[in-house]
Protein backbone atom coordinates (compact mmCIF):
# COMPACT_ATOMS: atom_id res chain seq x y z
CA UNK A 1 0.00 0.00 0.00
CA UNK A 2 1.10 3.15 -1.07
CA UNK A 3 2.14 6.08 1.57
CA UNK A 4 1.65 8.87 -1.33
CA UNK A 5 -1.03 11.59 -0.49
CA UNK A 6 -2.29 14.68 -1.62
CA UNK A 7 -2.71 17.84 -0.61
CA UNK A 8 -4.20 21.36 -1.49
CA UNK A 9 -1.06 24.10 -0.98
CA UNK A 10 -1.37 27.86 -0.02
CA UNK A 11 0.96 29.95 -2.31
CA UNK A 12 3.64 30.01 0.58
CA UNK A 13 3.31 26.70 1.21
CA UNK A 14 4.01 25.92 -2.71
CA UNK A 15 6.86 28.22 -2.91
CA UNK A 16 8.27 26.39 -0.14
CA UNK A 17 7.70 22.72 -1.71
CA UNK A 18 9.07 24.29 -5.33
CA UNK A 19 12.31 22.17 -6.82
CA UNK A 20 15.77 23.92 -7.49
CA UNK A 21 15.74 23.06 -11.05
CA UNK A 22 13.45 21.75 -14.16
CA UNK A 23 10.50 24.72 -13.52
CA UNK A 24 9.10 27.17 -15.63
CA UNK A 25 8.94 30.88 -14.72
CA UNK A 26 4.81 30.04 -15.07
CA UNK A 27 5.45 28.01 -12.38
CA UNK A 28 6.71 30.45 -9.89
CA UNK A 29 4.66 32.12 -7.15
CA UNK A 30 4.58 35.48 -8.61
CA UNK A 31 3.01 34.18 -11.96
CA UNK A 32 0.99 32.13 -10.12
CA UNK A 33 -0.51 34.95 -7.84
CA UNK A 34 -0.92 37.25 -11.16
CA UNK A 35 -2.76 34.91 -12.57
CA UNK A 36 -4.84 33.76 -9.04
CA UNK A 37 -5.64 37.92 -9.17
CA UNK A 38 -7.07 38.04 -12.85
CA UNK A 39 -8.52 34.62 -13.67
CA UNK A 40 -12.27 34.23 -13.38
CA UNK A 41 -12.47 31.27 -11.62
CA UNK A 42 -10.54 29.63 -8.30
CA UNK A 43 -6.81 27.96 -8.28
CA UNK A 44 -6.15 24.99 -6.78
CA UNK A 45 -2.24 24.24 -6.24
CA UNK A 46 -2.00 20.66 -5.12
CA UNK A 47 1.38 18.46 -3.76
CA UNK A 48 1.47 15.12 -3.87
CA UNK A 49 3.75 13.85 -0.82
CA UNK A 50 5.96 10.82 0.06
CA UNK A 51 5.81 11.02 4.04
CA UNK A 52 6.98 14.32 4.73
CA UNK A 53 9.00 14.81 0.70
CA UNK A 54 7.07 16.35 -1.99
CA UNK A 55 7.27 14.39 -5.07
CA UNK A 56 4.60 16.02 -7.73
CA UNK A 57 3.08 19.73 -8.00
CA UNK A 58 0.41 20.45 -9.88
CA UNK A 59 -1.21 24.04 -10.16
CA UNK A 60 -5.45 23.72 -12.30
CA UNK A 61 -7.64 26.38 -12.24
CA UNK A 62 -11.29 25.81 -12.22
CA UNK A 63 -14.17 27.54 -13.93
CA UNK A 64 -17.91 26.53 -13.39
CA UNK A 65 -20.55 27.18 -16.43
CA UNK A 66 -23.59 26.22 -16.92
CA UNK A 67 -22.54 22.93 -19.09
CA UNK A 68 -20.57 21.68 -15.89
CA UNK A 69 -17.15 22.65 -15.04
CA UNK A 70 -13.49 23.43 -16.97
CA UNK A 71 -10.31 22.50 -15.73
CA UNK A 72 -6.85 23.98 -16.99
CA UNK A 73 -3.86 24.40 -16.21
CA UNK A 74 -2.81 26.91 -17.41
CA UNK A 75 -6.11 29.30 -17.79
CA UNK A 76 -6.89 30.57 -21.37
CA UNK A 77 -6.27 34.01 -22.39
CA UNK A 78 -3.30 34.52 -20.48
CA UNK A 79 -0.51 33.76 -23.07
CA UNK A 80 1.19 31.27 -20.77
CA UNK A 81 2.06 28.65 -22.91
CA UNK A 82 2.25 26.04 -20.25
CA UNK A 83 2.56 24.93 -16.58
CA UNK A 84 1.14 21.60 -15.98
CA UNK A 85 2.76 19.07 -13.46
CA UNK A 86 6.12 18.97 -11.79
CA UNK A 87 7.62 15.63 -11.26
CA UNK A 88 10.36 14.97 -8.63
CA UNK A 89 10.66 11.79 -7.38
CA UNK A 90 13.58 11.11 -4.70
CA UNK A 91 15.12 8.53 -6.80
CA UNK A 92 16.53 8.65 -10.41
CA UNK A 93 15.47 5.19 -11.47
CA UNK A 94 13.37 4.86 -14.03
CA UNK A 95 10.72 2.53 -12.45
CA UNK A 96 10.38 4.90 -9.46
CA UNK A 97 9.42 7.93 -11.70
CA UNK A 98 6.69 5.87 -13.35
CA UNK A 99 5.60 4.66 -10.25
CA UNK A 100 5.34 8.30 -9.07
CA UNK A 101 3.83 9.60 -11.79
CA UNK A 102 1.17 6.99 -12.34
CA UNK A 103 0.37 7.52 -8.65
CA UNK A 104 0.45 11.22 -8.59
CA UNK A 105 -2.18 11.17 -12.23
CA UNK A 106 -4.60 9.03 -9.97
CA UNK A 107 -4.41 11.01 -6.78
CA UNK A 108 -4.99 14.38 -8.80
CA UNK A 109 -7.78 13.00 -10.90
CA UNK A 110 -9.78 11.74 -7.90
CA UNK A 111 -9.05 14.80 -6.18
CA UNK A 112 -10.06 17.04 -9.24
CA UNK A 113 -13.33 14.55 -9.74
CA UNK A 114 -12.40 15.27 -13.51
CA UNK A 115 -13.59 11.45 -14.45
CA UNK A 116 -17.34 13.40 -14.34
CA UNK A 117 -18.41 14.05 -18.10
CA UNK A 118 -19.57 17.28 -17.22
CA UNK A 119 -15.60 17.89 -16.70
CA UNK A 120 -13.33 19.05 -19.38
CA UNK A 121 -10.05 19.20 -19.10
CA UNK A 122 -7.33 20.81 -20.69
CA UNK A 123 -3.08 20.77 -19.45
CA UNK A 124 -0.39 21.87 -21.37
CA UNK A 125 2.49 20.31 -19.70
CA UNK A 126 6.14 21.86 -19.50
CA UNK A 127 8.28 20.80 -21.88
CA UNK A 128 10.10 19.12 -18.44
CA UNK A 129 7.45 17.25 -17.95
CA UNK A 130 8.39 13.66 -20.01
CA UNK A 131 6.02 11.47 -19.66
CA UNK A 132 2.15 12.03 -19.92
CA UNK A 133 0.52 8.42 -20.33
CA UNK A 134 -1.13 8.28 -17.28
CA UNK A 135 -3.50 10.26 -18.25
CA UNK A 136 -3.69 8.99 -21.81
CA UNK A 137 -4.41 5.40 -19.83
CA UNK A 138 -6.92 6.83 -18.16
CA UNK A 139 -8.89 8.26 -21.54
CA UNK A 140 -7.67 11.60 -21.58
CA UNK A 141 -6.52 12.28 -24.98
CA UNK A 142 -2.67 12.84 -25.46
CA UNK A 143 -0.53 15.18 -28.40
CA UNK A 144 2.13 16.69 -28.72
CA UNK A 145 3.21 20.36 -29.30
CA UNK A 146 6.51 21.97 -29.99
CA UNK A 147 8.73 25.04 -29.15
CA UNK A 148 11.52 26.52 -30.01
CA UNK A 149 14.39 26.42 -27.51
CA UNK A 150 18.18 28.22 -28.43
CA UNK A 151 21.07 26.35 -25.55
CA UNK A 152 23.05 29.20 -25.10
CA UNK A 153 25.64 27.93 -22.44
CA UNK A 154 28.93 27.51 -23.28
CA UNK A 155 28.32 29.48 -26.35
CA UNK A 156 30.05 32.84 -27.49
CA UNK A 157 28.05 35.44 -29.06
CA UNK A 158 29.57 34.23 -32.44
CA UNK A 159 28.83 30.60 -32.14
CA UNK A 160 25.73 31.53 -31.30
CA UNK A 161 25.15 33.61 -34.93
CA UNK A 162 26.44 30.96 -36.87
CA UNK A 163 23.37 29.12 -36.09
CA UNK A 164 21.04 31.82 -37.35
CA UNK A 165 19.64 31.71 -41.07
CA UNK A 166 21.66 33.85 -43.10
CA UNK A 167 18.57 35.93 -43.84
CA UNK A 168 18.69 36.54 -40.00
CA UNK A 169 22.08 37.37 -39.75
CA UNK A 170 21.18 40.12 -42.70
CA UNK A 171 18.54 41.49 -40.65
CA UNK A 172 20.46 41.96 -37.52
CA UNK A 173 23.47 43.43 -39.68
CA UNK A 174 21.35 45.99 -41.06
CA UNK A 175 18.95 46.96 -38.02
CA UNK A 176 22.55 47.54 -35.70
CA UNK A 177 23.52 50.17 -38.28
CA UNK A 178 20.39 52.18 -37.92
CA UNK A 179 19.62 54.78 -35.59
CA UNK A 180 17.59 52.97 -33.05
CA UNK A 181 18.31 52.43 -29.26
CA UNK A 182 16.77 49.14 -27.44
CA UNK A 183 16.26 49.88 -24.05
CA UNK A 184 15.00 47.96 -21.34
CA UNK A 185 11.71 49.75 -19.38
CA UNK A 186 9.54 49.39 -16.71
CA UNK A 187 5.69 49.21 -16.35
CA UNK A 188 5.50 52.28 -19.05
CA UNK A 189 7.40 50.22 -21.38
CA UNK A 190 5.10 46.92 -20.79
CA UNK A 191 2.30 49.43 -21.59
CA UNK A 192 3.47 50.44 -25.04
CA UNK A 193 4.60 46.41 -25.49
CA UNK A 194 1.27 45.82 -24.85
CA UNK A 195 -1.28 48.14 -26.67
CA UNK A 196 1.11 47.42 -29.78
CA UNK A 197 -0.40 43.98 -29.58
CA UNK A 198 -3.56 44.56 -29.15
CA UNK A 199 -3.89 46.97 -31.67
CA UNK A 200 -2.47 44.42 -34.07
CA UNK A 201 -4.86 42.07 -33.08
CA UNK A 202 -7.41 45.00 -33.87
CA UNK A 203 -6.19 45.39 -37.88
CA UNK A 204 -6.38 41.92 -38.31
CA UNK A 205 -9.80 41.45 -36.69
CA UNK A 206 -8.96 38.94 -34.16
CA UNK A 207 -10.40 38.88 -30.65
CA UNK A 208 -7.80 39.56 -28.05
CA UNK A 209 -8.77 38.83 -24.51
CA UNK A 210 -6.11 39.06 -21.84
CA UNK A 211 -6.28 42.13 -19.85
CA UNK A 212 -3.93 44.70 -19.21
CA UNK A 213 -3.98 44.57 -15.15
CA UNK A 214 -2.98 40.63 -15.59
CA UNK A 215 0.48 41.68 -17.37
CA UNK A 216 1.11 44.58 -15.30
CA UNK A 217 0.44 42.30 -11.84
CA UNK A 218 2.95 39.50 -13.86
CA UNK A 219 5.44 42.29 -14.85
CA UNK A 220 5.48 43.80 -10.94
CA UNK A 221 5.17 40.65 -8.86
CA UNK A 222 8.11 38.79 -11.64
CA UNK A 223 10.03 42.01 -10.69
CA UNK A 224 14.13 41.73 -11.90
CA UNK A 225 12.74 38.38 -13.41
CA UNK A 226 11.45 39.69 -15.81
CA UNK A 227 12.22 42.37 -18.56
CA UNK A 228 10.77 44.51 -20.89
CA UNK A 229 12.42 45.60 -23.93
CA UNK A 230 11.68 48.69 -26.28
CA UNK A 231 13.26 49.67 -29.47
CA UNK A 232 12.84 53.46 -30.68
CA UNK A 233 13.34 55.74 -32.96
CA UNK A 234 15.81 59.12 -32.96
CA UNK A 235 12.98 60.90 -31.66
CA UNK A 236 11.61 58.92 -29.18
CA UNK A 237 8.67 56.96 -31.20
CA UNK A 238 7.82 53.20 -30.05
CA UNK A 239 8.81 51.01 -32.74
CA UNK A 240 8.49 47.25 -30.90
CA UNK A 241 9.21 45.68 -28.22
CA UNK A 242 9.51 42.41 -25.74
CA UNK A 243 8.31 41.07 -22.74
CA UNK A 244 10.42 38.64 -21.35
CA UNK A 245 9.86 36.59 -18.24
CA UNK A 246 13.09 34.43 -16.57
CA UNK A 247 13.26 31.46 -14.71
CA UNK A 248 16.46 30.71 -13.55
CA UNK A 249 17.45 28.66 -16.54
CA UNK A 250 15.88 29.77 -19.16
CA UNK A 251 13.94 33.62 -21.03
CA UNK A 252 10.60 33.30 -22.50
CA UNK A 253 9.60 35.34 -25.58
CA UNK A 254 6.20 36.30 -23.78
CA UNK A 255 4.73 38.92 -25.06
CA UNK A 256 5.31 41.55 -28.01
CA UNK A 257 7.13 41.52 -31.15
CA UNK A 258 3.50 42.44 -32.90
CA UNK A 259 5.30 44.79 -35.54
CA UNK A 260 8.30 46.58 -36.31
CA UNK A 261 10.32 48.33 -39.35
CA UNK A 262 12.49 51.42 -39.75
CA UNK A 263 13.41 52.58 -42.68
CA UNK A 264 12.46 49.29 -44.49
CA UNK A 265 14.25 46.63 -41.84
CA UNK A 266 12.65 44.24 -39.21
CA UNK A 267 13.84 45.67 -35.31
CA UNK A 268 12.25 42.59 -34.10
CA UNK A 269 15.23 40.51 -35.11
CA UNK A 270 17.34 43.34 -33.38
CA UNK A 271 15.13 42.80 -30.33
CA UNK A 272 15.57 39.16 -30.07
CA UNK A 273 19.64 39.84 -30.38
CA UNK A 274 19.69 41.86 -27.61
CA UNK A 275 17.83 39.90 -25.32
CA UNK A 276 20.39 37.01 -25.96
CA UNK A 277 23.44 39.20 -25.69
CA UNK A 278 21.98 39.91 -22.50
CA UNK A 279 21.61 36.39 -21.09
CA UNK A 280 25.02 35.46 -22.56
CA UNK A 281 26.81 38.53 -21.21
CA UNK A 282 24.95 39.55 -17.93
CA UNK A 283 26.13 38.30 -14.98
CA UNK A 284 22.99 38.83 -13.17
CA UNK A 285 21.50 36.28 -15.91
CA UNK A 286 24.26 33.56 -14.72
CA UNK A 287 22.20 30.80 -14.76
CA UNK A 288 19.95 31.44 -17.53
CA UNK A 289 21.01 28.94 -20.53
CA UNK A 290 17.77 28.90 -22.92
CA UNK A 291 16.12 31.12 -25.12
CA UNK A 292 12.85 29.92 -25.17
CA UNK A 293 10.92 31.04 -28.54
CA UNK A 294 7.31 30.25 -26.96
CA UNK A 295 6.08 28.13 -29.74
CA UNK A 296 6.00 26.10 -32.84
CA UNK A 297 2.88 24.45 -33.57
CA UNK A 298 2.27 27.58 -36.04
CA UNK A 299 3.67 27.30 -39.70
CA UNK A 300 3.38 30.94 -40.85
CA UNK A 301 5.44 32.01 -37.09
CA UNK A 302 7.77 28.48 -37.59
CA UNK A 303 9.48 30.40 -40.91
CA UNK A 304 10.66 33.11 -38.95
CA UNK A 305 11.07 31.07 -35.78
CA UNK A 306 13.05 28.45 -37.32
CA UNK A 307 15.84 31.04 -38.54
CA UNK A 308 17.47 30.72 -34.97
CA UNK A 309 19.09 27.58 -34.70
CA UNK A 310 16.91 26.22 -31.92
CA UNK A 311 16.24 23.06 -30.66
CA UNK A 312 13.10 21.67 -31.21
CA UNK A 313 11.63 20.57 -28.34
CA UNK A 314 8.15 19.08 -27.59
CA UNK A 315 5.66 19.38 -24.57
CA UNK A 316 2.34 17.24 -24.15
CA UNK A 317 -1.01 18.59 -24.27
CA UNK A 318 -3.80 16.44 -22.05
CA UNK A 319 -7.43 16.73 -23.20
CA UNK A 320 -10.89 15.32 -22.39
CA UNK A 321 -12.42 13.33 -25.09
CA UNK A 322 -15.77 11.47 -26.06
CA UNK A 323 -18.71 12.53 -26.56
CA UNK A 324 -20.31 14.26 -23.86
CA UNK A 325 -17.30 17.10 -23.94
CA UNK A 326 -18.28 18.98 -27.17
CA UNK A 327 -20.51 21.76 -25.26
CA UNK A 328 -17.86 22.16 -22.64
CA UNK A 329 -15.17 22.23 -24.93
CA UNK A 330 -16.65 24.83 -27.09
CA UNK A 331 -16.44 27.13 -24.19
CA UNK A 332 -12.76 26.49 -23.51
CA UNK A 333 -12.47 27.55 -27.34
CA UNK A 334 -14.20 30.17 -26.52
CA UNK A 335 -12.28 31.17 -23.68
CA UNK A 336 -9.23 30.82 -25.65
CA UNK A 337 -9.64 32.42 -29.04
CA UNK A 338 -6.58 34.72 -28.47
CA UNK A 339 -4.00 32.24 -27.46
CA UNK A 340 -1.97 32.27 -30.90
CA UNK A 341 0.80 34.78 -31.57
CA UNK A 342 0.89 37.08 -34.71
CA UNK A 343 3.68 36.50 -36.60
CA UNK A 344 6.18 39.59 -36.57
CA UNK A 345 6.41 41.19 -39.79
Amino acid sequence: MSNMRIEPLSLDAWADALPSSGIEAFHTPAVLAAIDEHFDGEMHLFGVFKGQEPVALFPTFVRKNPLGRVVVSPPPSMAIPYIGPILMPNSPKQSTYESVNREFADLVLDELGVRDKRTFVRILCSPSYLDPRPFEWTGFAVKPSFTYRLDLADWSLDEIQSQFSSSLRREIRQATELDVSIDTEGIDGARAVYDDVVSRYDEQDEPFAMPWEFVESLVENLGDRCRVYVARDPDGKYLSGMIVPFSDEAAYFWLGGARGEYDGVSINSLLHWTIIEDIVEDDVLESVTKYDLVGANTERLCTYKSKFGGELVPYYIVESTGVGMSLAKRTYQFLSKSSERIAPK
